[in-house]
């Protein structure tokens, strides 16, 4: 834990009572601070009062007593429209921030220098966070890895010179950081997302840039036009800067050259200074690290633990015994040249994109409940697919699109475990040589038959274990 001392023996408000919110009250309260919690909830409120942490009702309190407001991520701050809270704490002068800010607040007092990695982005945080983690903690670095990935930053051990923080932030925490100010911040790329609590996709970017503009070093992917714009301010204030790119060379910065080889793609990492490059990596057999998005991934995690000072030798290592992210291209392990791959948490098409660019003779498992524009977007990898397997309730719609295109063979599987069997069963009955995927990638929520993503993976994982001859993957 981080005891939050920068407001002992003041009045707090905080409202949000899930799992940050929690860790923020312990933190808190072990700081000293005399915290008033709220949640619409009663369940919440429940859990809170049996740890002890005091429950105010927030709409009968006098907010003029509040230091600050504390508001949960996932509350809204200004779309569709504010939360209750931010009303009473505007009207009453009081300060509305959120839990990386008393992060970094406590680091301006305890240890001003101690190394933060903070990672934004539309897509690829999470692995690229993990990477990071993964890559310091390899060569023997003291590492804190949380925010919007996994652990809540104020359940990390705190800030010090010794210890690197990498943290995960979504543009809603973002929001609530006006002191953000990491060592190294990274914008991975930005396409329109979440724009039902942001209002405008010029005002999402404006708050992802936010970390590009107070990073000491900032890491900026080059493959979109707002993320280049993003990178050409930030050149012409004179600051440090190292452009990313997943798909094309670059005069200056890290990038990823694919290149064919023996049959396969090998994805080297380039760096260039100086306008001198010199491959710095080869993700080629890194199962965790497969696929063009994971390419922009690595360019970022070598680009931040180059600028803490790692070796490229320890880099490239930690690469290599990265085990990757459960249920994002989670490889499970094989049958033969049958390689089994969870991508549970592809949720959407665009997701799904990644994996579909990183097999050919692919034996799909997709559905669930989809979103928006359903499949379409995807035809033109169609070509990769060898046979579709339909679960869910968009089992109609996506039978529609591959009815309506005509190049792909598929059955109605109807739930998981059918489909499971008989993608195993045409996989392996597939003549040729060369490795050919079977692949849970749903480009759908779960909710139709699995309450989240998690429990539908853990699923499939469960279903392709027991299959005959299953030999699981050493990182799995």
């Amino acid at each position: 834990m981080t005891p939050v001392t920068v407001f002992a023996r003041r009045k707090v408000a905080l409202f949000g009572l899930g799992g940050s919110g929690l860790a923020t009250a312990r933190a808190l309260i072990a700081g000293g601070a005399e915290v008033a919690a709220w949640d619409d909830k009663p369940e919440s409120r429940d859990k809170a009062a049996a740890e002890g942490i005091a429950i105010v009702d927030l709409t009968q309190a006098d907010w003029g007593q509040f230091a600050s407001f504390i508001l949960a991520p996932g509350v809204p701050l200004t779309h569709p429209q504010p939360h209750w809270t931010v009303g009473k704490a505007k009207a009453a002068g009081v300060e509305i921030i959120g839990d990386i800010e008393l992060f970094f607040r406590e680091r301006t007092k305890l240890a001003p220098k101690a190394p933060v990695v903070c990672i934004t982005g539309t897509n690829g945080k999470s692995t690229t966070t993990a990477l990071i983690a993964h890559v310091l903690g390899s060569a023997g670095r003291d590492v804190q890895m949380g925010g919007n990935i996994g652990t809540a930053v104020l359940a990390l051990e705190p800030p010090s010179e010794a210890r690197v923080h990498v943290i995960e932030c979504s543009t809603f925490q973002i929001d609530l950081t006006p002191s953000l100010q990491p060592t190294v911040g990274i914008q991975m790329n930005l396409t329109p997302d979440h724009l039902d609590r942001h209002g405008t996709f010029e005002a999402y970017g404006a708050i992802k840039e936010r970390m590009v503009s107070s990073a000491e070093i900032a890491v900026v992917g080059v493959d979109d036009e707002p993320s280049k714009q993003m990178a050409r301010r930030r050149a012409a204030s004179g600051r440090p800067l190292v452009k990313i790119s997943g798909e094309q060379p670059l005069d200056e910065g890290v990038f990823a050259g694919i290149t064919a080889n023996q049959g396969k793609l090998d994805t080297r990492i380039v760096e260039v200074r100086d306008s001198r490059p010199r491959v710095v990596a080869n993700l080629a057999g890194i199962g965790s690290l497969r696929g063009s998005h994971n390419a922009q991934n690595a360019a970022a995690a070598f680009a931040a633990c180059a600028a803490l000072g790692l070796s490229v030798e320890e880099i490239a290592a930690g690469f290599k015994s990265y085990p990757g992210l459960a249920h994002r291209m989670e490889e499970l392990g094989r049958i033969g040249r049958v390689v089994f791959i969870n991508d549970s948490k592809a949720t959407n098409a665009d997701s799904t994109e990644k994996a579909l660019t990183s097999f050919r003779d692919i034996f799909w498992i997709l559905g669930g409940k989809a979103k928006e524009g359903g499949i379409e977007s995807l035809r033109r990898y169609f070509r990769n697919i060898a046979k579709a397997y339909l679960i869910g309730a968009a089992s109609d719609e996506f039978a529609g699109t591959f009815d309506e295109d005509g190049s792909v063979a598929y059955e109605r599987s109807g739930t998981l475990d059918v489909a499971v069997a008989a993608a195993a069963r045409d996989a392996l009955a597939q003549p040729g040589e060369g490795e050919i995927a079977v692949l849970l990638s749903p480009a759908c929520a779960s909710y139709d038959q699995f309450p989240n993503f998690e429990v539908r993976g853990d699923r499939f994982r469960a279903l392709v274990k027991a299959l005959p001859g299953f030999e699981p993957s050493s990182k799995s």
